[in-house]
């Protein structure tokens, strides 16, 4: 049996999603595209690139699709065909418990039928740019009427927003621009039958923020334990973290056992790619500090300090000339950390397209 220990683990799990070195390789050629980086403020995908390549920001090999849990997140486009077969649920109760709204309690247990109807909509509705309102007028006029609820501020019924961003995927939709002028827009993808690829899915969960468990990947994909568990990956190696069962594909496990020592700072955008592993007592073994890093609504970015999650930060724009940065670390900072972190502080800024950054440590 292999054992390892928390600090290899992080340190594994930064090597692999780009943090232990700032690279100069375009956004589409970083690895951590493979998983995907979720969108989770408008700007917040080229502050996770910018922490990880010094190269232009813009990359037009790359697109924003609802993805794993029906949230936007940044991918290649030369992937979305794979990626679509592999979010396909692999069952009725698989695609049940990734619905889950109680907004529509009898549609939800539709299953497949209910995600599969909305994206058949999509399809019909959307041909060429359009604003998400006028999507979501039309798909919702197209839906089975259980799929839908009554929405009281806009006294009208609508597509309950689970299935929607499950459906828009499969429905062949991109993600354009989001807020008040969000925009969607038609997607060469495939209409999937069934799922193809569940287990590279998992595998590439594994690779990024493995060692892990079923329950670990089932909650990031919002399925169930028993459903993951049913179609786990027979060839990946158990192994042991501090005494715990987990799993990771075989060909990991040399970069597991003998990580680089990490040795950067980053400031890392709410919902990184880091953030993004269900152990989170291995992220941040101080459990009331979690409330902090991950909010009901409204989550901050983190401060990486040389392998861990030493505080949170905000940003603020000024204009388009300055962003401040609000940094609250979780114990106080030397003065050289703390020149650290301010020099970081203009990668933010590169990545907010503005000349400078000021940083205010709290």
């Amino acid at each position: 049996m292999i054992n390892v220990d928390r600090a290899q683990v992080m340190a594994f799990r930064l090597a692999a999603l780009g943090l232990t070195e700032r690279v100069s390789a375009r956004p589409a050629d970083l690895p951590v595209l493979d998983l995907g980086v979720q969108e989770y403020t408008p700007g917040s995908t080229h502050v996770a690139l910018a922490a990880r390549t010094s190269a232009e920001l813009d990359d037009d090999r790359l697109l924003t699709v609802w993805a794993t849990r029906g949230a936007p997140h940044l991918h290649r486009r030369a992937d979305i065909a794979s990626l679509t077969a592999q979010l396909w649920p692999i069952s009725d109760a698989d695609a049940t418990a990734r619905i889950k709204s109680a907004q529509i309690p009898y549609g939800m247990s539709q299953g497949i039928a209910a995600i599969r109807a909305t994206a058949a909509a999509f399809r019909e509705v959307v041909h060429r740019p359009m604003p998400r309102g006028e999507v979501s007028t039309a798909v919702s006029s197209r839906v089975p009427a259980e799929l839908t609820f009554d929405c009281k501020p806009c006294q009208a019924r609508h597509v309950s927003g689970s299935v929607w961003q499950l459906a828009g995927l499969p429905g062949g939709v991109q993600v354009l621009s989001r807020g008040r002028d969000a925009m969607l827009g038609p997607l060469d993808a495939p209409f999937p039958e069934r799922n193809h690829g569940f287990g590279e899915l998992v595998t590439t969960y594994l690779r990024f923020l493995g060692p892990a468990t079923p329950a670990e990947v089932a909650k990031y994909l919002q399925s169930t334990t028993a459903e993951v568990r049913a179609h786990w990956p027979a060839d990946l190696v158990e192994l042991h973290v501090d005494g715990r069962r987990s799993w990771l594909p075989a060909d990991s496990v040399p970069a597991l056992e003998s990580p680089p020592t990490p040795a950067s700072v980053r400031l890392l955008p709410a919902m990184d790619p880091l953030l993004q592993a269900r152990d989170r007592d291995l992220l941040i073994p101080e459990r009331d500090r979690h409330k902090e890093v991950w909010r009901a609504l409204g989550n901050p970015g983190v401060l990486l300090l040389d392998g861990e999650i030493a505080g949170v930060w905000r940003p603020r724009m000024a204009g388009k000339k300055r962003v401040d940065l609000t940094v609250t670390p979780f114990a106080p900072l030397t003065p050289k950390q703390q020149h650290r972190v301010e020099a970081e502080a203009g990668e933010v800024a590169r990545a907010r397209n503005v000349p400078t950054a000021t940083t205010t440590v709290t």
